[in-house]
């Protein structure tokens, strides 16, 4: 079905709105553990031994190098961390960025894609983090996941397959991403915006590059391309 001819009050699809309910619902669970609601005295810092166990961690990703070793508990904070977030702000940024341009990709992406996309990106975002940077601070939150969701729907947009401008499609992610200090300002993650960056440019690349290889039928006509020559 073209998404052009997509209502913007159809149901959301269920998996985008799963995601961002899971985004959410962690964070409620962290507001509920700091206001003594639940968790007794271990609650309010729930977040913070969260973080430690489950985000992306230089000083784990060093011994993982040292000892040439990949524990798969370690290997899922890859997965983990862009569900995890340092304030409410922050969770609910993300859970609309989610929300709206997982609905404009999902006409075109399902469930197996449109996940591939979003923690691909994350995945590519943080090795990128970890790489180009040496930093204390952990890496955590879904906007290089986020981003991904956006360079797709660039993709789409510069394929004529979204209501939004071809020509802006850029215009529109060189500005997300411009305005990334206005967040780390809001979302009170000031300190790791910097190293922060580079994870969220390159999970808008890998969401990209994603959309383009994940498109349907996309592999079966490179397949046969090959085949003809």
């Amino acid at each position: 079905m073209d998404p052009r001819n997509q209502s913007p009050f159809n149901v959301l699809p269920p998996t985008v709105v799963a995601l961002a309910i899971i985004i959410l619902g962690i964070e409620l669970i962290f507001q509920a553990g700091a206001l003594g609601l639940a968790g007794g005295q271990q609650g309010p810092g729930w977040r913070i031994t969260t973080l430690e166990q489950w985000s992306v961690s230089e000083v784990v990703w060093d011994w993982m190098f040292d000892t040439r070793s990949a524990p798969l508990d370690q290997l899922a904070r890859f997965l983990t961390y862009p569900l995890l977030h340092g304030s409410l702000i922050e969770a609910g940024f993300v859970a609309v960025f989610v929300l709206a341009f997982g609905n404009a990709i999902a006409p075109v992406y399902d469930t197996w894609r449109f996940l591939l996309i979003f923690f691909g990106a994350s995945i590519d975002g943080a090795l990128a983090y970890l790489i180009f940077f040496d930093s204390p601070v952990p890496l955590f939150g879904g906007f290089p996941g986020a981003y991904g969701l956006i360079g797709a729907f660039t993709y789409l947009t510069l394929r004529g397959l979204t209501r939004a401008d071809p020509s802006k499609a850029f215009v529109l992610l060189g500005f997300l991403i411009a305005i990334q200090p206005v967040f780390a300002i809001v979302t009170l993650s000031g300190l790791s915006f910097v190293p922060r960056w580079i994870a969220e440019i390159a999970g808008a690349a890998t969401g990209y590059a994603l959309a383009m290889i994940l498109f349907p039928g996309a592999i079966a006509g490179f397949r046969d391309r090959m085949r003809q020559r």
